[in-house]
């Protein structure tokens, strides 16, 4: 990473980057990029302009208001900030170098990385719902053009990856790729979670969506997707345990790891909060021998335990940019297809005629499962679970299939979809 700094000063010119949606992260994302060399945003864009512009002033960075390409790019030329309400100026301006996506909006994410990777522009994705869903598609798009997509640093796919390559390096097998999870509750929804929503200033639905364990789900996914790995179960095992070296004992690895996969999986409610871990394997008696007197927390042999106490969100955002544009390097995306997907089961009794309100909502949560598993049948995307209509009923905690629900077919969420699946076969076909 300093040889990464050390890249970045030595660069002729500054990576002009963009980013679509000022929530947390992408507030956090703007005030970043003025604190590393070399990295300028040059344009935000929010459907609430307000948001957009009160992250700018914050941040002390000049800024204009723009509604037209031509005005945007008066703006950047003139070294001010173009701030609008349409991502879609950002993907397709011609000056910037790198699209951040980092809105809310699962189809509006996958159109805008279309839009920008067709624009000459690296791809950058804090939308894990759009990657899970699209991330396939967008990858052949951007290798195409010799671009890079990938995920972003920050959230715990990202940081589990770069801990996954120091555990691979050092000639361990990765038996187990894990989240660490404070809180659990499949029924959450936007009336329940307002009084923890309020205390953190976050969206009703979105925190729904990380208590109910969906944007957990999605994450795994994410990962999944991107070392071929699995789950055990369908929604993971997500032992409850008190610390974090417990996971070492809260799993038979002996039963659920094959020698050959990774798994993805959880623990619930461990100390410290908030981080991620890794289980590694060795039987080589040398390395077992040395180990037994290192660091004793790191587990009796032959599963060790590596753990990250912290993610960092927006801090590590650059990391990921710096690596695209200097070493044309993702950190994550989704090498092997659709390993994995998160899928819709029921949270109350539906009926017949019911519209699904998607991640976080009243009607459904997600469970990662394995595709593989799916083929017969598949299952109803919880990414995809919105503006669609139930064609029966289903029972609570009953899992919703693809057959059970009724959309249009130039559904643009289904397309995009579908053409990331061809996607996906193709590569496993090659």
């Amino acid at each position: 990473m300093f040889n990464l700094l050390k890249q970045l000063k030595e660069l002729k010119a500054p990576i002009k980057i963009g980013i679509v949606g000022i929530g947390s992260i992408g507030r956090g994302m703007v005030l970043q990029s003025g604190l590393t060399p070399n990295i300028d945003c040059m344009a935000i864009a929010d459907l609430n302009l307000d948001k957009a512009i009160a992250t700018a002033e914050q941040f002390n960075c000049p800024y204009t208001i723009v509604e037209s390409m031509e005005e945007m790019n008066s703006a950047i030329n003139n070294g001010k900030m173009a701030v609008c309400e349409d991502g879609d100026l950002i993907a397709r301006c011609e000056l910037l170098d790198v699209f951040v996506e980092a809105t809310s909006s699962i189809t509006g994410g996958g159109n805008y990385g279309v839009t920008a990777i067709q624009h000459d522009k690296h791809l950058i994705m804090m939308n894990y719902e759009a990657d899970l869903m699209f991330g396939s598609y967008l990858m052949e798009l951007a290798a195409s053009k010799n671009l890079i997509y990938t995920v972003c640093d920050g959230d715990q796919p990202a940081v589990l990856k770069r801990i996954i390559e120091e555990v691979e390096f050092m000639q361990f097998k990765l038996v187990m790729a894990g989240n660490m999870k404070g809180f659990h509750d499949l029924y959450s929804n936007p009336t329940k979670i307002i009084p923890e929503a309020d205390k953190r200033d976050l969206d009703y639905k979105m925190c729904a969506s990380y208590t109910d364990g969906s944007k957990l789900c999605v994450e795994m996914a994410v990962l999944a997707n991107g070392i071929n790995a699995r789950t055990s179960v369908p929604g993971m095992i997500g032992p409850r345990i008190g610390d974090i070296q417990e996971a070492l004992t809260a799993y038979d690895f002996e039963t659920i790891w094959d020698g050959k996969h990774p798994l993805v999986d959880y623990v619930l409610g461990a100390r410290p909060g908030g981080g991620v871990f890794a289980i590694g394997y060795t039987d080589h008696p040398y390395q077992q021998s040395t180990l037994s007197w290192l660091p004793p927390n790191m587990g009796p042999g032959p599963f060790y335990l590596f753990y990250r106490p912290y993610h960092l969100c927006h801090f590590e955002s650059m990391a990921t940019i710096a690596e695209a544009i200097v070493n044309h390097r993702p950190v994550l995306k989704p090498d092997y297809g659709f390993k994995t997907n998160v899928y819709a089961y029921a949270k109350k009794n539906l009926k017949k005629g019911d519209p699904l309100d998607g991640m976080g909502g009243y009607a459904c949560y997600g469970l990662i499962e394995n595709c593989s598993e799916n083929v017969a049948q598949p299952g109803m995307p919880i990414c995809l679970a919105e503006d669609v209509t139930l064609k029966r009923d289903i029972a609570k905690d009953e899992k919703i299939y693809l057959d059970d629900v009724a959309y249009s077919e130039d559904h643009e969420g289904f397309v995009l979809f579908h053409l990331s699946v061809s996607s996906a076969e193709k590569r496993t076909l090659v």
